[in-house]
């Protein structure tokens, strides 16, 4: 049996990884090729395409990227009908997997989708598209069962993979994180500026322009594992202020506050019950478009799924030392709100129900291609 997966960034990486390990636990001789990272080469997949020649963030750098890109949807259709799978496995990376889909439907080969696009923020009339082109569809939030009942696309909700993935790294973790890194005895600030080249130049100085005023904290930035070290060079990060790579759930497991760019990092912070302050800012012309076309009140993650604010938005022009600074301090320096916000990160576990999400999808896409109930 041949599976090919795409996972077009980190977090997919990590998923379709844990995805992989179940998988092979219910049927160890299937063949396994795809678009990824290093996690899921090392789980076992023949990884022909790195994720990070792939990561193009907001609609100016996409356009100006559109060569590149039309370029690597031709090179992922032609490498799927060379292997010639029995189905394709795409997690989340919506702009690029739906457009595989599309081209490979008249192939004939089943495609499951794990990880929805967030068409319950923007152009809804993309189910509609998405019902055509998907033959089963994994969600990891509860409220996007429902969500697709109303377009009548029954969907399965898995549970969340971060639930397995931050279990698993508590059972598998050890060393000393802080002796490793050199890390002093006050309480740690984490530092999680993205993963991105774009989203690192904007957010990562305007995090590190609050430091002196935590002269009791230890600042630690979480370098992204597809960039090298070096390119953090132009950020003159001070020496006081330490950079670990390949470590953020380690950086969680140690830290006391964080300021954290929107997406799942928020998740993962608020998992590892981890008090944080969401920073976002974009392209003045891209945060204009997608503030026209988003349908949800938050940016966030953490406050989607509780539907309220749970944790502190600081979107474009609020994002600014002066702001950053007051909401770092409430979450350092005010118990009630860090209490607060402890007890609506248990709350937010209930909503996302238990843990298996990656033993749930490996059983319901097992099932499918033996066409079992």
């Amino acid at each position: 049996m041949r599976l090919y997966i795409i996972a077009g960034e980190a977090s997919g990486d990590l998923h379709a990884a844990n995805f992989v390990k179940e998988l092979k636990l219910i049927d160890s001789t299937i063949e396994l090729r795809g678009w990824g990272g290093d996690l899921m080469e090392q789980a076992g997949v023949k990884v022909v395409k790195h994720y990070r020649d792939l990561a193009f963030m907001g609609f100016i750098e996409v356009v100006k990227n559109l060569r590149t890109i039309f370029k690597n949807l031709k090179a992922c259709v032609e490498d799927i009908e060379a292997f010639k799978p029995d189905a394709v496995f795409m997690v989340d990376y919506p702009g690029f997997n739906l457009r595989i889909a599309e081209k490979i439907k008249p192939l004939n080969v089943k495609i499951f989708y794990y990880i929805s696009p967030q068409v319950w923020a923007w152009k809804q009339n993309r189910v509609h598209k998405i019902k055509k082109l998907v033959n089963k569809m994994f969600v990891i939030l509860p409220f996007e069962k429902p969500f697709y009942k109303k377009f009548d696309f029954d969907v399965e909700f898995v549970g969340h993979p971060l639930l397995d993935a931050i279990e698993q790294f508590r059972q598998t973790n050890s060393g000393d994180f802080r002796k490793k890194n050199d890390i002093d005895d006050r309480k740690i600030i984490a530092l999680l500026p993205g993963s991105r080249k774009q989203e690192i130049l904007v957010k990562l100085p305007l995090m590190l322009s609050v430091i002196d005023k935590f002269s009791d904290y230890h600042f630690v930035v979480a370098a992204a594992p597809s960039l090298p070290l070096e390119f953090y060079d132009q950020f003159k990060i001070p020496q006081k202020v330490s950079i670990v790579s390949g470590q953020t759930y380690a950086l969680l497991n140690n830290s006391y506050a964080a300021l954290v760019t929107s997406g799942t990092a928020t998740l993962e912070t608020a998992l590892f019950n981890v008090p944080e302050v969401v920073c976002y800012k974009g392209s003045t012309v891209s945060y204009q478009i997608a503030k026209r076309l988003i349908k949800v009140k938050y940016i966030s993650l953490v406050n989607l799924i509780a539907d309220k604010e749970v944790v502190k938005e600081l979107i474009q022009a609020d994002l600014n030392p002066i702001n950053i600074e007051a909401e770092l301090k409430k979450i350092t320096q005010n118990e009630a709100n860090r209490t607060r916000l402890l007890r609506d990160y248990a709350n937010l576990r209930e909503h996302l129900g238990g843990s298996g999400a990656s033993k749930n999808v490996a059983i319901g896409v097992f099932k499918s291609l033996q066409h079992l109930p």
